[in-house]
C-alpha cells in the first residue's frame, strides 16, 4: 500500500518562518510529522498553525548554526529549504555578497546533511533530505551569480550524497521551484516588464504560490518515494519544458 503518511517521524525545515519554508513546514505538519522549524526570524507563528511543532531561532548566516541539533534530537525528515538571493551585474559584484550567498544556500546544506547522516547511519536508521534547488540549477540567470553558483552546487550534492547514502537508507532529493510569489522574487514581479516576460513563458500562466511546492515535500518526505534517489524534481508551471 503506497504512504504518504508521516506519522511518528521528526523533520527539520530550515527557513521555515516564511513563504515556501512555512509551506513545506504545514504540509509536513499536516503529514503527520511533528515539525522543528527553523528561521532567522522567529518562526513561532509557524508553529502556531501546526498541530506539533517547536520552533528554533537560528543564526542561519553560521553554516554550522544547527549542526549540535542533530546530535541533541532525533530527526527523520531533513529539509534545506533556507536561502537568500543578491543582485547586481557580476562585473561589479562584491566578495561580500558571493559568501553571504554560498554559506547560506550550499555550505550549510552540505553541513547540516552531513550531520544528518552522521547521526542517521550511526543509528542505522532511514532518513530523507530534501533540498531546494532552483531553475538556476539549470540555467544561468541575469545579474545572481552566486545564488546560480549555489543552485547548481545543490543539485550537484544532491547526486553526490545520493551516491553515497542511497544503499544506506538515506535518500537525497532535491525541488527545484519555478518562479515562485515570494520575498525572493519581489525584485522580478515589481519590474513590470521582466514579470511579463517571465509570465509569457510560463506554460501554466502563473507564478507559483508557496503552497505549490508543498506537496512535493510531502511526496519526497513519504515512504511513498521510497525508492526515488537524486532526483531534482521540478516544480514550475512547465518553465523547462518551454
Amino acid at each position: 500500500m503506497i504512504s504518504f503518511s508521516l506519522t511518528g517521524k521528526t523533520a527539520l525545515v530550515t527557513g521555515a518562518n516564511r513563504g515556501i519554508g512555512k509551506a513545506i513546514a504545514k504540509a509536513l505538519g499536516d503529514a503527520g510529522a511533528h515539525v522543528i522549524c527553523a528561521g532567522v526570524s522567529s518562526p513561532e507563528a509557524t508553529v502556531a498553525e501546526m498541530p506539533s511543532a517547536e520552533g528554533v531561532q537560528v543564526d542561519l548566516s553560521n553554516p554550522s548554526a544547527l549542526t549540535p541539533l542533530f546530535g541533541e534530537k532525533q530527526i527523520d525528515i531533513l529539509v534545506n529549504n533556507a536561502g537568500i538571493i543578491r543582485r547586481d551585474d557580476t562585473v561589479d559584484f562584491s566578495e561580500k555578497d558571493w559568501d553571504d550567498v554560498m554559506d547560506i544556500n550550499l555550505k550549510a546544506v552540505f553541513l547540516n546533511s552531513q550531520a544528518f547522516a552522521r547521526a542517521a547511519l550511526s543509528a542505522g536508521r532511514k532518513g530523507k533530505i530534501i533540498n531546494t534547488a532552483s531553475l538556476l540549477s539549470f540555467q544561468g540567470g541575469i545579474r545572481v551569480p552566486s545564488y546560480t553558483a549555489s543552485k547548481h552546487g545543490v543539485a550537484g550534492l544532491t547526486k553526490l550524497m545520493a551516491n553515497e547514502w542511497a544503499s544506506k537508507g538515506v535518500n537525497v532529493n532535491a525541488i527545484a521551484p519555478g518562479y515562485i510569489a515570494t520575498d525572493n522574487t519581489t525584485a522580478l514581479r515589481e519590474d513590470a516588464s521582466r514579470n511579463a516576460e517571465i509570465l509569457s513563458r510560463i506554460p501554466a500562466g502563473r507564478w507559483g504560490e508557496a503552497e505549490d511546492i508543498a506537496g512535493a515535500a510531502v511526496f519526497l518526505a513519504a515512504p511513498a518515494s521510497d525508492y526515488i534517489h537524486g532526483a531534482i524534481l521540478n516544480v514550475d508551471g512547465g518553465w523547462l519544458a518551454r
